[in-house]
């Protein structure tokens, strides 16, 4: 059987470098679809799947998926914010989680209200931008690549607005966070503001939702006395319910049950304090729920 024709692959932009790029790629990869395995490469087409991938740079996919040039793409949700593009976020992919804040000398005293008439610098001034109006405060961006805790120090900003993981580097240069933050942000998929769905997004969407909920979770089985079904199955209630299944051994049953990965070793402690034996956690390579 013949794949689909070149000009009827879903085209997805994919991020090039940094962070992003591994962790979109990497997920990709567990979902089924191809992926390059040369950094050099800029167009991967994956025929089986009927997908076409184009690597990009991080910032510049909002504007090729508003454009309508391509269909989806995976960014940050404060790269689409910041380009001021027309298209929307279809759903969060659970990665590249960062927030960002405002820093100033003596920030702890200092309010968003404060911001008014000084001079911020940031690498996301339409993100800021946009902060800024939703809260009736005017003031002056000073658009910068990078480093821009080093702005205050050099004399050519009051604030800066900028990506904060630990608050260290911030605090080195002499700056205090204040305000709340001015975005969550994560990777996410996108796609043209107010156009239909493209033909194979449902799909997607469902494959990417296998990889993350395989991710969020693990598999548990544990062989349990019958009297003790209920306590144990209270533990581990599963997404819709349990599977139960008779041993050999009179009296007793095996479980299996999806638990959070982030709970397994609480949950190991409470099945064994109600009697279970034999408890096993494994990973999960994919679902669909």
């Amino acid at each position: 059987m013949n794949g689909p024709e070149v000009n009827d692959l879903l085209k997805i932009a994919v991020p090039n470098k940094g962070s992003l790029a591994e962790g979109a790629t990497g997920m990709l990869r567990e979902a089924g679809y191809r992926q390059r395995t040369d950094a050099k490469e800029l167009v991967l087409i994956d025929e089986t799947n009927g997908v076409e991938f184009y690597y990009l740079r991080p910032r510049d996919i909002a504007v090729y998926v508003g454009e309508g040039t391509l269909d989806l793409g995976i960014t940050g949700r404060d790269m689409l914010l910041d380009s001021e593009a027309e298209a929307d976020e279809v759903m969060s992919l659970g990665f590249g989680g960062t927030r960002f804040r405002f820093a100033a000398p003596g920030g702890s005293t200092m309010s968003v209200a404060d911001l008014d008439g000084k001079r911020i610098a940031t690498s996301y001034p339409g993100l800021v931008r946009t902060y800024l109006a939703s809260h009736g405060v005017t003031a002056r961006l000073i658009h910068l690549d990078g480093a821009v805790e080093s702005s205050v120090r050099l004399g050519v900003a009051d604030v800066v607005a900028d990506v904060v993981e630990t608050g260290t580097t911030l605090k080195r240069a002499g700056l205090e966070l204040f305000g709340d933050a001015i975005l969550e942000s994560e990777a996410i998929l996108i796609q043209r503001r107010n156009s239909p769905a493209p033909e194979g997004l449902g799909l997607l969407q469902r494959r990417l939702n296998g990889v993350i909920t395989a991710r969020d979770y693990l598999m548990v089985d544990y062989n349990v006395p019958r009297d003790l079904l209920d306590a144990a199955c209270r533990v581990t209630p599963g997404l819709d319910a349990p599977t139960v299944s008779p041993l050999a051994k009179d009296g007793w049953v095996a479980v299996r049950a999806m638990i959070p990965a982030r709970e397994a070793q609480r949950i190991m402690d409470d099945l064994w304090d109600t009697g279970a034996d034999a408890i096993l956690v494994t990973s999960i390579h994919a679902c669909r729920l």
